[in-house]
């Protein structure tokens, strides 16, 4: 068995993780900056070398990178168990952002939504689907 834990590369790390924070209501545990590293490796000190964010049960991994460039091949899914869970997330993910995909009743039952956040990371929001909770 193996854990996926998503690893963030952002312009600005500390101010995403933040962001993500707030929105997903969980909080940012460990912050290392590139000054607490045994070797600077040519970067700025006060740059962020790991960050870890736990948010909806999730551990996510963050760090500043000088040059983000993000693709349309990849989604984060967040599957809530109420709509007002996702309705929220959703809301929040949406600041500042742009919304790829209304979250809405599904025709297979589910709310589902697409977000592009301020940072240009794209995410799925919707709720649990009758296969997920009975696999559960």
């Amino acid at each position: 068995m193996a854990v996926l834990r998503p690893y963030l590369y952002s312009e600005n790390a500390r101010e995403q993780g933040e962001f993500y924070a707030r929105a997903l209501k969980g909080e940012i545990v460990s912050i290392q900056t590139f000054g607490e590293a045994p070797a600077q490796y040519g970067q700025d000190p006060d740059r962020v070398m790991h960050l870890v964010l736990k948010a909806c049960g999730l551990t996510f991994y963050m760090a500043d990178s000088d040059r983000v460039e993000r693709g349309n091949g990849l989604d984060l899914t967040l599957e809530f168990v109420t709509d007002a869970e996702a309705e929220g997330v959703f809301s929040a993910l949406s600041e500042g952002g742009k919304v790829l995909m209304p979250l809405q009743r599904m025709f297979w039952g589910t709310m589902f939504g697409r977000i592009e956040d301020a940072y240009g990371v794209r995410w799925q929001i919707a709720t649990e689907s009758i296969v997920n909770q009975v696999e559960a």
